[in-house]
């Protein structure tokens, strides 16, 4: 049997184990083990033998779940707790000591916050939980997108004291993108200033969802000890007040005449209108409620009233809302009881290419992460069939196909290799090497066809059109457009082909960064979402790949349009060799948006009949001649956005090369373009700053110095909160003016709201300045 007690540390120097982490096998087991302190804590679950074993649970008994929330609201403590509670961990990781389990990565311990998505696997009460923890910052609001695309429930973790903030509006628009069931769990109840119905106000206002409130807290503040729960009008209390307390034993009796009259009442009250708020949502219930019960609430049994909100859980009618406080160790027993009994199985999702697949492999490349010894590991949503190690899959995006030589389970940093793995779970490949976020794995070439076929007769006998063609390809995500961008250049030359090892494998890793050559200059560019993703793409060069590079200034993703309608001719008249190559094009561009909206993209039209007068060849040559021109715009070569054009007149003489129609349509367009009149739009960020009262208008002072528009002032307990927009390129350097103005003692966070169109004064101060004349 391996060592399960805690291992001192005397026998060797601490020095030398600081940081470490060591393996120690026994027979067919593997126990790790971590250091904590001066301490060393196994880390996997008892018994890896057994969980291989049980590596495949029934599906019902799966809960593909994520972790979502507001920067500090508490995702990566209660993630904690749920493994430690489960007997994943011996130990209490904490985020203030940087020793959790998901948050491993380096970055992640030094800064304190959540960086990129980890998944993890512990079993529950006879359920196996797939949790992933995703980030709270929006420069990784693509780990966010991604994690739900493929999960089935979530988990939205609300600061009670606070309740909806900036980001959690926004990974809440994600997960309601998804159509993702959601429950709600009120965290820090005992912070000073925490209130349900504080959070259950905005959860109605700001997030438009119904909450179901299925607990109420016991005392407030530091005097909170534990939860009524209204399903079963149960007590449960938890002994100690301080953070040494563990939390695992826990005090579950029914509410008694013992019990103080005023939270009895507050009990019976909220029971109350949790049963008129599940009848008025399921009509089920409601008539249960009316033919057995009539107004005797109490009578109602808590298995009828439980079966009642998982499905108006399932049914996106109502959410779930529960309390407690992770870092006191409070409240999360239930809330895992809550994922079990509320969030759906995989099999209780409906994924409509699925069912062609039957029972051949169907699964979703959903991340890529890269190791140095193992290479590319790709993370799989599986959806359908069995997905087993030594054997190929066919990527029906890239139409290839690779042998996966190792299938391993997910455990934040460590993994466990199995044997096989069904529908419904999250797995780890390795020996992918072409596959990428967003792609779409199947058993073979074959058992793609046959679905297609399914699929195709399923469509005839739903009457849509014969020649309508049906995709097999399961959605992947929207990678939103990068806002940021700076040079990148490696220390030396003789670097310069690991910094495009290094750049190539981040790329793949993280679909928001996007890296690009400049045609004028020859640099590299780096395009990421912020200053802190370009700020931890370049730490992590230096430290993963062993690359010094150097940054160059941070730039703005501007963007140019047009300001009035305009019409022009151009010939472009060449000769090659002894081949004379003649092209007229007659164009018009104009305007196509509102500069108060959001952008719209750039049109492609032809003059009445002129479409079909073009052949297929010739067309494609003006497209590329017109969307190249997009590409860069005529005032400072950014990208063109929000323009029509109608093409009026191609004419060539005999002979003329296609390239030469598209380099005439280039010029042309770039001709209308100038005439038209260039306007640069810049990128509006949303900010909310919490801040006290004392430094508030030396905060908005501050603001009206970098343009920004107030939009609201709000009222947070003893802070206020400060609504506002401004031009992202005023706002570089923001976190540092902040904490000098406040003395550290406001918070913000930033948002890309929309593009916007500068006005004369600023646009002409911007041109001078990239012209070198300001």
């Amino acid at each position: 049997m391996p060592l399960r007690a805690v291992i001192g540390t005397s026998f060797l120097s601490y020095s030398v184990l600081v940081g470490a982490k060591r393996v120690l096998n026994s027979g067919s087991q593997t126990c790790r083990w971590r250091l904590q302190g001066k301490r060393w804590y196994s880390f996997l679950p008892d018994d890896v033998k057994s969980l291989r074993s049980v590596v495949n649970p029934d599906i019902s008994k799966i809960r593909n779940i994520g972790i979502m929330a507001h920067i500090d609201a508490g995702k990566t403590t209660t993630t904690e707790r749920m493994l430690y509670y489960s007997g994943y961990t011996r130990a209490l990781g904490d985020v203030d000591d940087g020793d959790t389990v998901t948050d491993f990565m380096v970055q992640e311990r030094e800064r304190g916050i959540t960086i990129q998505s980890a998944a993890v696997t512990f079993d529950w009460r006879k359920h196996r939980i797939n949790l992933i923890d995703t980030p709270g910052h929006v420069d990784f609001t693509l780990e966010v997108e991604r994690a739900l695309r493929v999960l089935d429930g979530a988990v939205a973790v609300f600061d009670a004291s606070a309740g909806v903030e900036a980001q959690t509006l926004t990974v809440w628009r994600q997960a309601e993108k998804h159509h993702v069931p959601c429950i709600c769990f009120l965290n820090k109840m005992d912070k000073p200033g925490a209130s349900v119905h504080l959070s259950i106000e905005s959860i109605k206002k700001k997030l438009k969802a119904n909450p179901v409130l299925l607990q109420i807290p016991v005392g407030s503040g530091k005097s909170f000890t534990g939860l009524v729960d209204l399903i079963t009008n149960q007590k449960l209390t938890w002994k100690g007040k301080t953070r040494s307390e563990d939390g695992r034993i826990y005090e579950t009796r029914a509410l008694s005449q013992s019990d103080d009259p005023e939270l009895r009442q507050q009990a019976m009250d909220a029971r109350a209108a949790l049963i008129e708020q599940v009848a008025d949502l399921d009509d089920e219930f409601a008539e249960l409620l009316l033919r057995d019960y009539g107004e005797d609430f109490d009578a109602v049994p808590p298995a009828k009233l439980q079966e009642a909100v998982r499905r108006v859980t399932l049914s996106r009618k109502g959410v779930p809302v529960f309390c407690g406080s992770s870092l006191r160790n409070k409240g999360v027993q239930p809330l895992l009881d809550a994922i079990t009994a509320y969030l759906p199985a995989p099999n209780e999702r409906h994924h409509d290419q699925v069912r062609w697949y039957q029972d051949d492999l169907c699964a979703l490349a959903f991340k890529v992460l890269h190791d140095k010894q193992r290479g590319p590991l790709v993370f799989v949503r599986i959806y359908s069939g069995t997905m087993k190690p030594q054997t190929a899959v066919h990527n029906i995006n890239r139409n290839n196909t690779e042998r996966m030589s190792r299938l391993l389970l997910p455990f934040a940093d460590q993994h466990v290799e199995i044997p096989s793995l069904t529908a419904g779970n999250i797995a780890l490949c390795v020996g992918l090497k072409k596959t990428v976020t967003g792609d779409t794995l199947v058993s073979s070439k074959a058992s793609a066809a046959a679905a297609a076929q399914r699929a195709q007769k399923d469509n005839d006998g739903e009457g849509k059109k014969g020649g309508e063609q049906v995709s097999l390809i399961l959605a992947g995500v929207e990678v939103p457009e990068p806002v940021f961008f700076c040079s990148i250049e490696p220390p030396t030359m003789a670097k310069l082909a690991d910094l495009e090892n290094a750049l190539t494998c981040l790329q793949r890793e993280d679909p928001s960064l996007k890296v690009r050559v400049d045609p004028d200059s020859g640099q590299t560019i780096l395009c990421g979402m912020g200053e802190l993703h370009i700020e931890i793409l370049h730490d992590r060069i230096r430290r993963e790949y062993g690359i010094e590079t150097h940054l160059g200034p941070l730039q703005v993703a501007y963007r140019e349009t047009i300001q009035q309608s305009v019409a022009t001719t151009d010939t472009l008249d060449r000769t090659v060799g002894e081949k004379r190559h003649v092209v007229t094009v007659s164009l018009a561009v104009c305007p196509i948006m509102d500069f108060s909206s959001s952008l719209t993209s750039c049109e492609i039209t032809y003059q009445e009949d002129l479409r079909d007068q073009l052949s297929h060849d010739i067309r494609e040559a003006v497209e590329n001649g017109v969307n190249s021109s997009y590409l860069q715009g005529p005032l400072l070569g950014h990208p063109v956005q929000g323009v029509s054009t109608m093409v009026q007149n191609v004419s060539m003489e005999p002979g003329t090369s296609l390239a030469m129609v598209s380099a005439c349509v280039s010029r042309c367009m770039l001709k209308a373009l100038r005439q038209a009149g260039g306007q640069v739009l810049e990128p509006v960020m949303s900010l909310e700053v919490i801040v006290g009262e004392e430094h508030l208008s030396s905060v908005l002072g501050d603001l009206a110095q970098r343009r920004g528009a107030i939009q609201d002032i709000q009222n947070r307990l003893d802070n206020k909160v400060l609504l506002a927009t401004a031009p992202l390129a005023e706002m570089m350097g923001y976190s540092t003016s902040l904490r000098t103005l406040t003395s550290g003692n406001a918070t913000f966070s930033l948002q890309l709201d929309c593009y916007q169109a500068m006005n004369p004064q600023h646009q002409n101060i911007l041109l001078n300045k990239k012209a070198g004349l300001a």
